[in-house]
């Protein structure tokens, strides 16, 4: 098999799974001058009578290759192609130097021969989003290589470092030494008060102070009534000044003891 049959051999499998990153509805193709210095292209130096060409222009991603097609926009019949290898950018495709609508793109036959033709855009848009299909096709290419670079890394990895198992054989027992921790009284017990196989005494519980001015004294529930014959004579005896005690004897715990007086 020739070289020139196995290359239209790999174009046509590698056709199955293009994908058009780009459409430009129409383009200007002129054939340019050699480079006069060794900057690069300027369009100022093509003239309007070197226009060879007009048409579609598509950018398709081709596996690793990017393809630039000048197209017919009626019949789709393939005028020129640019064939962006990786790492070849800018040997296919450069800009002009007082341009931003402006290429030089190296076309190709697939025979080995090349030339070098002049690609203009209507407008700046069109430019700019022909740069990003190019710089989005070297962006995928550069994830699927580091797609491929981790899983040799992970493959590698597992050669290593292989699986260990880690079960118990048929008879293997596991023995724990636990030391004994000496009974201190610790925890919830010497909270409570209480150590654990050692009675010792309670801790004397913490009362609430009694309420100022309340300590000693049970106020009685209800107030003696109006006119009461006991409070008449308790008074009795006493200075006019004098008023009758509203609250029971200090230290008693009997809430009816200032009734005791009264006869039946």
């Amino acid at each position: 098999m020739s070289s020139s049959s196995r290359w239209v051999e790999e174009v046509a499998e590698e056709e199955a799974f293009e994908h058009t990153l780009l459409v430009v509805r129409e383009v200007s193709v002129y054939k340019i001058p050699p480079r006069s210095t060794s900057g690069g292209y300027k369009c100022g130096e093509w003239l309007q009578s070197n226009k060879i060409w007009s048409g579609r222009l598509r950018v398709v991603s081709c596996g690793n290759r990017c393809e630039i097609r000048l197209e017919d926009p009626g019949s789709g019949e393939l005028f020129a192609a640019c064939f962006v290898f990786p790492g070849q950018r800018e040997s296919s495709v450069e800009p002009a130097l007082d341009s931003s609508r402006y290429f030089v793109l190296k076309i190709e036959d697939g025979r080995g021969k090349h030339a070098f033709i002049g690609l203009a855009f209507n407008e700046r848009n069109e430019a700019f989003d022909f740069n990003v299909s190019l710089s989005d096709h070297e962006k995928y290419l550069r994830r699927d290589q580091e797609k491929e670079a981790g899983e040799e890394t992970d493959e590698n990895q597992i050669g290593i470092h292989p699986s260990v198992n880690h079960r118990l054989k048929e008879g293997e027992t596991i023995r724990i030494n636990m030391k004994n921790r000496p009974a201190t009284g610790g925890g919830m017990l010497s909270a409570a008060g209480l150590t654990a196989g050692i009675s010792s005494k309670p801790k004397e519980s913490t009362l609430l102070a009694p309420p100022p001015g309340g300590a000693g004294k049970v106020r009685s529930p209800l107030p003696p009534p109006p006119n009461d014959p006991a409070v008449a004579r308790m008074t009795a005896g006493h200075p006019a000044g004098f008023k009758a005690p509203k609250e029971s004897t200090r230290h008693s715990t009997d809430s009816f003891s200032d009734l005791s007086a009264i006869k039946v």
